[in-house]
């Protein structure tokens, strides 16, 4: 197959097996996430593909070539860390040109330009990495891991640094250079708004396995266990019998998730009585914590509501008729 291909690849640091027989493919030319928890060995097996890391079993091959004996200096892999790690001795120029030095230097200089053009930061050559801004600091990081033009470009949790607004304006710039270059690339993250804004396959790890694999429209609906689901935030999950209080028919052996949003508060008569607790609005919306029973079963979640609704935030407890979006569901097999 061209591109990536990892087979029943093991990583052992002593005693401890942090990646246990994981095996996965990456098509040229598309974006993979590896999601999942700290320390579900998503980071190990981005160092192994880099080289960074001995397997213990298994093997990793590059358009059907075997790396095993390839060192990471010959495999034409670009790696960018969650720091950046800029050398704090050189200026922007010197960072973007350091895996450059074949070239010529006016096509150096040539070449450094287009690339902080590309990444947002035209003009900054001469500027000392001292002054710039986290934000600026990841770019020119990116720029220098795409000057050798590598074959595989490998982003370990690149923007978990930075506050919220920064990460969403550089995904988007990160999307427009994948996109632009047609890179294969192999995303490291443990936020889901990261993956799925950039993956074109979503793998969820945890504790060194493969729970998942599967094209981004498909994993967040068929997460495939309970676990998986778990970590993409459904919960609580309904048996059979309590989904069909919602009018869900699901199968015998399996739960239904409820994902952020599936659970609508209404009033009294639209749907299953239930209590609010804890009321309080966000972004155009009243968030609660409500409680409801099917027979001896107790279950708890998040609803939304409407500002029409016109609850109270000073009561306590409010009683409130809850709903499910079907849309905002998956099914599951029960947890053994």
């Amino acid at each position: 197959m061209d591109g990536l291909t990892i087979s029943q690849a093991r990583i052992e640091y002593g005693q401890v097996e942090a990646v246990k027989g994981v095996s996965l493919s990456v098509p040229l030319g598309t974006v993979t996430a590896l999601l999942g928890p700290s320390g579900c060995g998503k980071s190990s097996l981005l160092r192994a593909i880099a080289g960074l890391e001995p397997l213990a079993g298994g093997s990793i091959l590059w358009q059907e070539r075997n790396l095993a004996q390839v060192a990471v200096h010959k495999r034409h892999f670009g790696m960018m860390f969650q720091d950046g790690q800029l050398f704090p001795n050189r200026n922007v120029f010197g960072n973007v040109a350091y895996g450059l030095s074949q070239l010529p230097k006016t096509q150096r200089r040539r070449k450094v330009r287009e690339l902080l053009e590309t990444v947002g930061l035209a003009g900054y050559e001469d500027r000392a990495i001292d002054t710039l801004s986290g934000g600026q600091a990841q770019r020119v990081a990116l720029a220098r891991c795409l000057a050798p033009q590598p074959e595989l470009l490998l982003l370990d949790e690149p923007l978990s640094a930075l506050d919220r607004a920064l990460r969403e304006e550089l995904l988007i710039v990160l999307r427009q250079i994948i996109g632009d270059l047609k890179l294969t690339v192999i995303y490291v993250t443990h936020d889901q708004d990261e993956a799925f804004s950039l993956a074109d396959q979503i793998v969820i790890m945890d504790k060194g396995q493969v729970l998942v694999s599967n094209a981004s429209e498909q994993i967040w609906t068929h997460p495939g266990s309970k676990i998986a689901a778990s970590f993409l935030g459904y919960r609580p999950f309904l048996s059979p019998a309590a989904a069909k209080d919602f009018g869900i028919v699901i199968e015998d052996g399996t739960e239904l998730g409820l994902a952020p949003g599936a659970l609508r508060m209404g009033t009294d008569g639209q749907g299953i009585p239930a209590r609010a607790n804890n009321l309080r609005v966000r972004r155009g919306k009243y968030l609660a914590e409500v409680a409801w029973c099917h027979g001896n079963e107790e279950y708890r979640g998040q609803a939304e509501a409407g500002l029409e609704m016109q609850l109270s935030k000073k009561q306590a407890h409010q009683e409130v008729a809850l709903q499910i979006y079907r849309d905002g569901t998956c099914v599951v097999p029960v947890a053994t």
